[in-house]
């Protein structure tokens, strides 16, 4: 294999010899030609180029009369200033064959110019007579121009037709010298690639044949090929690596099961923090003592006390529910209605509730305590920290396909980064409900969870103006 590598070796640099060899050769013989060419070409697309800029700043000109506006009059001036910068490159084109026609070309190109230039002057000063006038000069001349051009580009190409001639004739011969140089270089190749193939063609298939086994999964298989060669040295790269694959293979299905118990593990904690909220007092101690407190104060004449009382404990009541039960939109809204009057009592005139509900859309099922923690959110943030207090306003409505629910304040809003932080899991704890417990966060989650889809929730805030939170939810489309 080594003696083939060697063989192969020289048998390259000799063909890259002889390769560069005609190629030296070729460009050599090429290169004076491709340069003459490009000239010409140049020449052409340049006495082109001319005859389009005369007939586009036409245009622009004839833009700017239909509707004489600022940004129609700079566009064409841009176009004038190209007309004469393409003008004054026309000098190059300049040989003892076109002399005289080429300083009539320029002397069009600038007759044009000074036409138009008569008919923006003209226009400004609404002499409509003299800008037709003009205008149809500048077109006439335009007319010529593109005339002129053509006549130019025929003098050139008679000028030089013996140049093409000689370029077909050296293009014929690179051809044949092209196609000697290929048929030599495949031979050698060819008897080269006979030799070579068959060498290492065993190892190959060993290879290969090693390589359908480890896509199958199987790594207990060793490869192993006798040669001492370079396909030798890959057989056993390739076994080193089905080592370290399999190895790495274990490693994985190890961390991902520890993954899978980690994730469990904190769904469980996340349950029991739900469910310790929940479990901190004895809900039927707490019914019998608040309903006998509404009672003695109901006797004793506090109308107003008895309210409380009986507000906190149906709201109490509401909310020891366990976390994945399944209420209606109305009974979230009368359970807010006891959270709001107990914070009405708190607050008195600081506090001002509006009401825009549809009582049409609130019979669809929702998952449980929605509502009350956005209300918290509104205390916590726009109530409580103004002297002046604040406005909640409830929107509730309906098209067809969702239900909106809108919670809105007057407090003093939010910046992007402190909405990203409401909505997402870092430090949860900062945004959570003071009697509820649960956060924004929470509620999103469990309305993704619920529904089955991610655009559930928008925040838009102003700073300084309030905060909206509105929910989207789908109809007939829970999980």
């Amino acid at each position: 294999m080594k003696t083939i590598r060697s063989k192969m070796m020289l048998l390259s640099i000799l063909i890259w010899i002889i390769m560069a060899l005609i190629w030296l050769s070729m460009s050599a013989f090429n290169q004076k030609t491709v340069e003459q060419y490009n000239q010409i070409l140049q020449r052409y697309l340049l006495m082109n180029q001319a005859s389009q800029q005369s007939q586009q700043t036409l245009t622009s000109l004839n833009n700017y009369r239909i509707t004489p506006t600022e940004s129609n009059l700079k566009l064409y001036e841009d176009a004038n200033i190209t007309l004469h910068h393409t003008k004054s490159e026309l000098s190059w084109l300049r040989n003892p064959n076109n002399e005289m026609q080429l300083d009539n070309f320029q002397n069009m190109i600038e007759s044009q110019s000074e036409a138009m230039d008569l008919v923006v002057r003209f226009q400004k000063d609404n002499d409509e007579d003299s800008v037709a006038k003009k205008f149809d000069e500048a077109s006439n001349i335009s007319k010529y121009i593109s005339e002129t051009t053509l006549a130019l580009i025929s003098g050139e190409q008679k000028t030089y037709d013996t140049f093409y001639r000689i370029i077909i004739k050296r293009s014929n011969e690179l051809f044949r010298m092209g196609f000697w140089t290929l048929a030599l270089v495949s031979l050698l190749l060819l008897l080269f690639s006979f030799r070579f193939v068959n060498s290492v063609t065993q190892p190959i298939l060993k290879l290969t044949q090693s390589a359908r086994e480890l896509s199958r999964g199987n790594f207990q298989k060793p490869i192993e090929i006798s040669n001492n060669d370079d396909m030798a040295f890959l057989a056993r790269t390739l076994d080193n690596m089905r080592l370290n694959i399999g190895n790495l293979f274990d490693e994985i299905q190890s961390k991902a099961q520890l993954e899978y118990d980690l994730h469990k593990h904190k769904l469980m904690l996340k349950e029991s923090e739900l469910k310790s909220l929940q479990s901190q007092i004895n809900p039927h101690f707490l019914f019998n003592t608040l309903n006998m407190l509404s009672k003695e104060a109901f006797l004793a004449g506090a109308d107003k006390t008895s309210e409380l009382i009986s507000s906190v404990a149906g709201m109490l009541r509401y909310n020891l529910r366990r976390m994945d039960s399944r209420v209606s939109l109305r009974d979230e809204v009368n359970v807010l209605e006891e959270y709001l009057t107990i914070q009405k009592a708190r607050f008195d005139d600081r506090l001002r509730v509006v009401r825009e509900i549809d009582e049409a859309a609130l019979n669809i099922e929702v998952p449980i305590l929605i509502l009350q923690p956005l209300a918290e959110n509104v205390f916590i943030y726009a109530i409580e920290p103004s002297e002046d207090g604040g406005t909640l306003t409830l929107r509730i409505m309906q098209d067809e396909e969702n239900v909106i629910v809108q919670v809105e304040d007057t407090g003093q809003g939010m910046s992007e980064e402190q909405i990203e932080k409401l909505l997402s899991d870092a430090d949860t704890s900062a945004y959570k409900g003071h009697s509820t417990g649960i956060g924004i966060r929470n509620v999103l989650h469990r309305l993704q969870l619920f529904y089955g889809v991610d655009d559930i929730i928008a925040i838009e805030s102003v700073i300084g103006e309030g905060t909206c939170i509105t929910l989207k939810l789908p109809r007939g489309n829970k999980r």
